[in-house]
């Protein structure tokens, strides 16, 4: 199958690179590339031509992640458009035959891959990719969620219905709950991993981007609630369970702060974005909010594959 990549992003000089060196060593050869730049005032466009992608632009007072993916896929000619974050790489060179896969069922409309985080990221997030994204694969899931940093879309559903360009995010989310309540399909490929550079945040900006999802959240679904309730038990849970994995994995005086401080902002952000008491969507909650529990989170079996040997 060939497929169109498009690729979001805003002074990402440090990685974008990685990413489509990471594409040149995939299977799947041929790639069209759309980079959608919003402004940037690094050499991230640059970089991005030379290895031969297509760069469109967007203003960066007209920027929403909605709005660029728009843009980019009403630029792209093939059917099956992967869709990735500047700021991730695959690892193996598989990665987009992996997320194609699925597409042999005409009933799916969109598949996404597992993310992990780097040697740079913070012990809580480790946790978060690892409940968002499991060890195994799904054909079909039974609920809607999925994430666009690492995802293939079919085009000739997203002509039908586009992504939201007013979301303050999760405009994927969206998009895939109409997908989901059209009868189409969403696909988990655990075999289509990425690494995601968690880039270095501050408490404020992990409670604003937990803040902006919520405010998402709560408009593609309605019926949501996030009491003040939920953000004490939620936080003590997480950072509990946080903890635990720390002590299990002997760094937890390395990593007890940020777990504090990353779950507390995390937590209230999301508090922030809600103000109704009516129930929703248990799976979702299920999956956004509710840490694992006590388990070891064991490393995957090796795959057979040869990881890309990237040049450092």
């Amino acid at each position: 199958m060939n497929c169109s990549l498009v690729i979001s992003a805003f002074n990402e000089e440090k990685h974008i690179g990685r990413l489509l060196e990471g594409v040149r060593h995939q299977t799947v050869r041929d790639v069209e590339v759309i980079l959608v730049d919003s402004g940037s005032t690094d050499a991230t466009a640059a970089i991005a031509s030379q290895y031969g992608a297509t760069v469109v632009r967007i203003l960066p007072a007209e920027f929403t992640f909605g709005r660029s993916l728009n843009l980019g896929l009403a630029a792209t000619t093939c059917d099956l458009i992967a869709i990735a974050s500047a700021h991730v790489y695959p690892v193996y060179p598989d990665w987009l035959e992996r997320l194609l896969e699925p597409f042999a069922d005409p009933t799916v409309a969109l598949t996404y891959g597992k993310q992990r985080g780097n040697e740079n990221s913070k012990l809580s997030e480790h946790q978060i990719f690892a409940r968002w994204f499991p060890e195994e694969s799904a054909a079909h899931q039974s609920h809607p969620f999925c994430n666009n940093a690492n995802a293939v879309i079919r085009l000739s559903v997203w002509k039908v219905h586009s992504y939201d360009g007013s979301l303050t995010g999760l405009e994927d989310l969206a998009w895939a709950k109409w997908a989901f309540e059209q009868g189409h399909a969403i696909a988990y490929a655990a075999e289509a991993e990425i690494i995601h550079h968690v880039h270095n945040e501050t408490p404020r900006s992990v409670l604003n981007r937990y803040r902006h999802e919520a405010m998402a959240f709560k408009w593609i679904y309605p019926e949501a609630h996030f009491s003040l309730y939920d953000f004490v038990r939620m936080a003590s849970t997480n950072i509990t369970s946080d903890l635990w994995q720390a002590a299990r994995q002997r760094v937890f005086w390395r990593n007890a702060l940020s777990i504090f401080w990353f779950r507390m902002a995390q937590f209230w952000g999301t508090y922030q974005g809600y103000r109704r008491s009516l129930e929703w969507n248990w799976q979702l909650r299920q999956t956004f909010y509710y840490p694992h529990g006590m388990e070891m989170f064991e490393k995957p079996a090796p795959r057979e594959v040869e990881p890309i040997r990237y040049n450092e």
